[in-house]
């Protein structure tokens, strides 16, 4: 049996703080939401019961819906059994990454007492050097980073982590995350949605992105064999309109 990576056991160990932490929290009692649209009376008194663990689908539907009155205590009930369900798949699987960042950002996490802003955020932590590190890490890098920045609001955080990570798995994940990104980054456009972050500041995360992968991702890609065209790519996002157009490497699919 394959022992588990420092890395995972670091993810293992900030999974149970959580539980320990949020262990017996309950939704706010006079919090709710429509029958018709979200769900049952009996599905909204599970979550006003401490450590009755929801069904996937009641899961998707409460860190989905952006109308509680309280989503700060809504995200507590829900906190322990959604970073596990962020771990391994679930989330990505069921729904939108995005729907999961929007729920912590509208939780506030950042302003909840010390002990438990810090354990979220050793959980996110711990869980983006897994993704970075691991070779069976269950999410791409690139849906786990667009989640991250919707749930804290930055970026440098996760690009500084992964310039840290010098390994060949976190090259790979960058030459799987640049292909998922490049489109949208050569037309200008932050590559992932957002919920919550205004025009400027997409901007200014855009522009931060293109200039963190101009400085690391050439030469990382090249250790991976990645497809030439790939680099190419990456030299044109250094290249001002309108000569980018003109460039022979410009890919007709963004057209």
């Amino acid at each position: 049996m394959t022992q588990p990576t420092p890395a995972r056991r670091r993810l293992d160990a900030a999974l149970a703080r959580l539980a320990t932490t949020f262990g017996g929290m309950t939704a706010h009692p006079d919090d709710g939401n429509c029958e018709c649209h979200w769900g049952s009376a009996e599905e909204l008194a599970l979550l006003k019961t401490p450590d009755v663990e929801l069904d996937p689908d009641l899961l998707r539907r409460t860190y989905s819906a952006g109308d509680w009155d309280l989503p700060a205590a809504m995200l507590r009930r829900i906190l322990p059994q959604l970073a596990t369900a962020l771990v391994n798949g679930e989330v990505e699987r069921l729904s939108s990454m995005d729907h999961a960042g929007h729920a912590f950002a509208r939780g506030r996490w950042q302003e909840w007492p010390a002990e438990q802003s810090t354990a979220i955020r050793e959980f996110l932590d711990a869980w983006w050097v897994v993704t970075l590190t691991d070779p069976d890490a269950e999410v791409p890098a690139h849906a786990v980073l667009a989640m991250l920045v919707e749930a804290c609001g930055v970026l440098d955080r996760w690009l500084g982590a992964w310039a840290t990570e010098n390994s060949l798995v976190a090259d790979r994940r960058l030459a799987e995350a640049f292909g998922e990104w490049d489109y949208d980054l050569l037309c200008d456009e932050l590559p992932w949605s957002t919920w919550t972050l205004t025009d400027d500041v997409k901007e200014i995360l855009r522009a931060e992105l293109t200039a963190w992968l101009l400085q690391h991702a050439p030469a990382r890609l090249r250790t991976v064999d990645t497809d030439p065209e790939l680099l190419h790519r990456i030299r044109l996002l250094g290249i001002p309109d309108p000569a980018r157009f003109d460039d022979p490497h410009w890919p007709t699919y963004t057209h």
